[in-house]
C-alpha cells in the first residue's frame, strides 16, 4: 500500500535518489544532499503542534511503499510565499492604446515584474517515480495534501496557488528564457531556476529587466509559450483544473509557466472532505478500485487510498489493511474525501 506521511530524517537517502531521478526538472528539490537535509529539517519544524497561523513553514510529504518502507514520491506545501524570501512573477496586464482620429483602439498585453512579500499558500515539490504513475499514486500524492489543508485550515491562507512548469522545445530549451532571461544572465535557464530552488533570489532584483515587456514585440513562438505548460506537466494541470484551480494573470519569470489559484474552500477535495468516527476495522472487502482518500487527521499525518463503508450515523468502517496503514482503530477520527 502507498501511504503519504511527513518526511523523516531517515528518508534523506531516498529523497536524494528521487531528486537525482528527476533529471533536473524539480528545481525546488535539487540533488544536493546538504540542501535536502535542510529541507527535511525545515519540514520537521513545520509540523510543530504550536503553530496557529501561516508563516514561513514548508511542509514536505513522502509517499511510502509499505512493502519495503521506501519512498517513491514527494509533494509539498509552503504555508505562505514571500516574507524574507520575496516571491517573483510576471503579471500580464492589458494596456490600452487609443487614437480616435485614426480609429485605433488596441489592447496590448504587457509583462510587469511583480514581488510578493505576503503571499498565499503554495503547492509544490511534487514528483512521483516513473514506475508508480498508475493506479492512483499520482492523485494520492497531490490530493492527500489538500486533505491536510482541510484538517488544519489555521495553518494556511484562504487561497492556494500552484506554479506549473513551463514549456520547453524539442531541444529542451525554454523559448521564453532564450528570448528574455538569457540576455540578462551569464548562466543558463536551469542554473537560474536552481538558484531560486536553493533560496538564492537576490540576483533577480539586481539582474532582471526593470521595465515592462510588451508581449507583441517578442517572436511568435515565444508569445505562444507564455502560459503553456511542459508536456510532462499536462496531467498535473488537468488534475488541478478538475479540483477547481484556475489560471491567473501571472506566469513564471524564467519559463513563463502558468500560475493556478483557488480559494481553499472551493477546492473540490476540500469542499467534499469530512471528518468521521471509525466504527470498526473489518475484514478485507471484495477487490474494487479505491474510491476515497482517507487520512488520520493528525500532525503525524498518514493518508492512503481505500474503500470505505459509510453508515447512517456518519461513522465509517475501514478495511483492516487501510486502518493499519493509517494507524487508526475503532473510536478514532479520520478525514476522507472522494478520490475524484
Amino acid at each position: 500500500m502507498l501511504v503519504l506521511r511527513p518526511i523523516r530524517e531517515g528518508d534523506l537517502p531516498g529523497l536524494v535518489a528521487l531528486a537525482r531521478s528527476t533529471g533536473g526538472g524539480l528545481t525546488s528539490l535539487p540533488a544536493d544532499e546538504a540542501f535536502l537535509g535542510g529541507r527535511i529539517t525545515d519540514s520537521l519544524r513545520a509540523f510543530h503542534p504550536g503553530i496557529r497561523r501561516p508563516g514561513g513553514e514548508h511542509y514536505l510529504f513522502a509517499l511510502e511503499d509499505t512493502a519495503d518502507a521506501g519512498i517513491v514520491g514527494v509533494s509539498g506545501i509552503a504555508a505562505r510565499v514571500g516574507g524574507f524570501d520575496p516571491w517573483y512573477s510576471y503579471q500580464i496586464r492589458p494596456e490600452r492604446h487609443v487614437h480616435a482620429p485614426l480609429r485605433v483602439d488596441k489592447e496590448i498585453p504587457v509583462l510587469h515584474l511583480r514581488q510578493e512579500h505576503r503571499g498565499p499558500t503554495e503547492l509544490g515539490s511534487l514528483f512521483l517515480r516513473a514506475d508508480r504513475r498508475r493506479h492512483g499514486g499520482g492523485r494520492l500524492l497531490s490530493l492527500a495534501r489538500l486533505l491536510f489543508l482541510a484538517a488544519f485550515p489555521a495553518r494556511f491562507t484562504e487561497t492556494v496557488i500552484a506554479e506549473m512548469r513551463g514549456f520547453v522545445d524539442d531541444q529542451d530549451k525554454s523559448p521564453f528564457w532564450e528570448a528574455v532571461g538569457r540576455h540578462f544572465f551569464e548562466f543558463d535557464f536551469y542554473a537560474a531556476d536552481l538558484l531560486c530552488g536553493l533560496g538564492q533570489k537576490e540576483f533577480i532584483a539586481d539582474l532582471m529587466p526593470r521595465h515592462p515587456i510588451y508581449v507583441p514585440l517578442l517572436p511568435a513562438e515565444v508569445q505562444a509559450a507564455i502560459g503553456r505548460v511542459h508536456p510532462q506537466t499536462e496531467p498535473a494541470l488537468a488534475l488541478l483544473h478538475g479540483e477547481g484551480f484556475r489560471r491567473t494573470d501571472e506566469v513564471d519569470i524564467f519559463d513563463a509557466g502558468p500560475q493556478l489559484r483557488a480559494p481553499v474552500r472551493e477546492i473540490r477535495a476540500v469542499r467534499q472532505a469530512r471528518a468521521a468516527r471509525v466504527r470498526a476495522a473489518t475484514a478485507p472487502a471484495p477487490a474494487a478500485a479505491p474510491d476515497r482518500i482517507v487520512a488520520n487527521g493528525l500532525l503525524e499525518y498518514r493518508a492512503a487510498l481505500g474503500g470505505v463503508r459509510e453508515h447512517d450515523d456518519g461513522s465509517v468502517s475501514l478495511d483492516r489493511a487501510l486502518a493499519a496503514a493509517l494507524e487508526v482503530e475503532a473510536g478514532d477520527q479520520v478525514w476522507l474525501t472522494p478520490l475524484r
